[in-house]
């Protein structure tokens, strides 16, 4: 072989590897996607069929350089599962990153304060990214798939006590019902997240919540437990969005409990009115018997009716001080209190009746 072939090998190898080196450098820092796209890597992929799903998306990668990349970054084997939102302007090495360190998509459900559980349950079946597993449950059945999985749910649901002399903050065994067990709350969740995993945040969040609030309590409440504190800041949450009111009007059911007056809440009523709730209460709606009429029935009802936040919570464990006895709302939002009945119903005819 003439010294001249020999030179024009060497020549061609010598430019092939530079442009396999430069075209590598390329793969490293180039960025690959145009427009965001969405990647779910399943359970079971292998790298080969990763790598064409991304293809499939039309990012412009080079499997060869995908394949290298993920080589020397040790990162073929430490792909995690899940949905990933990949972003415009990222490499090859950036994508294996987000792959490796599990930064999946992540979704979002809110149960605002002063929700009911038949609402949170509607919410749950709106949200399709949600793997559905209590569909056609009663809330009863709900509560006992909770309170069977120990090992998920949690202690609160084993233990008598929690923590230093802290009650456990479940219904009583006659009250199979979770209404008010879930705090208010925006929780984030991935795709394929069971709506029992998501219950059960909610669930302990709103142990933490209360357990935290009922050690840090005022002295001389008429609720004794944590559960009645939670029955009671369902009513006060139902009762005014003000937050500034809520203390004034826990202050106000607190003292109807203690002189052994009934709380006559117009939310209690709806809320064991149930389905037949049509926008006003009747006269003969204050007169039908539900453990839930307060206008019939002495102290508290038998669970909550509704999620409280964490104010309506604090409020009831730190009620103010006063001699105030009833309120009636001014029809902006906020109340007038009064001390006695007299004062009461001169509000109610200034406030109320005259308006009708």
């Amino acid at each position: 072989m003439s010294n001249r072939i020999i030179g024009f090998i060497l020549l061609m190898l010598s430019f092939s590897g530079g442009w396999l080196w430069m075209d590598y450098q390329q793969a490293l820092t180039m960025p690959v996607i145009v427009n965001p796209v969405l990647i779910e890597i399943e359970k079971g992929d292998s790298f080969h069929q990763i790598t064409e799903k991304l293809l499939a998306q039309k990012l412009a990668i080079k499997p060869i350089w995908f394949k290298v990349i993920a080589f020397t970054k040790n990162a073929s084997t430490k792909i995690k599962t899940g949905e990933y939102e990949l972003t415009s302007g990222l490499s090859i090495p950036e994508i294996l990153d987000v792959f490796v360190l599990g930064k999946t998509k992540k979704y979002s459900i809110t149960f605002p304060e002063g929700w009911s559980f038949k609402e949170i349950r509607q919410e749950i079946d709106r949200s399709p990214n949600l793997q559905h597993t209590l569909s056609g449950l009663s809330q009863e059945a709900v509560w006992h798939e909770m309170s069977k999985d120990k090992n998920d749910a949690g202690n609160i649901l084993d233990d008598n006590v929690i923590g230093p002399e802290i009650p456990k903050v479940i219904p009583p065994d006659n009250r199979q019902l979770p209404e008010g067990l879930f705090f208010p709350d925006t929780y984030f969740y991935e795709k394929h997240t069971s709506d029992m995993s998501l219950l059960k945040r909610a669930f302990d969040k709103m142990q933490q919540i209360l357990r935290q609030e009922w050690l840090n309590r005022a002295e001389g409440l008429p609720v004794k437990t944590p559960y009645e504190a939670l029955i009671l800041a369902s009513i006060v949450e139902k009762e005014t969005g003000e937050k500034s009111e809520r203390p004034q009007i826990a202050g106000v059911f607190e003292r109807r409990l203690q002189q052994g007056m009934m709380l006559q809440t117009d939310p209690t009523i709806i809320y064991g009115m149930g389905d037949s709730y049509q926008g006003d209460i009747k006269t003969k709606d204050l007169t039908t018997a539900t453990p839930y009429n307060t206008y019939m029935n002495f102290g508290l009802p038998p669970t909550p009716i509704a999620m409280p936040g964490r104010d309506a919570i604090h409020a009831v464990l730190h009620p103010v001080d006063g001699n105030s006895l009833y309120f009636v709302a001014k029809g902006d939002g906020t109340h007038v209190f009064s001390a006695t009945l007299q004062e009461h119903n001169a509000a109610v005819d200034k406030f109320q009746r005259k308006k009708k």
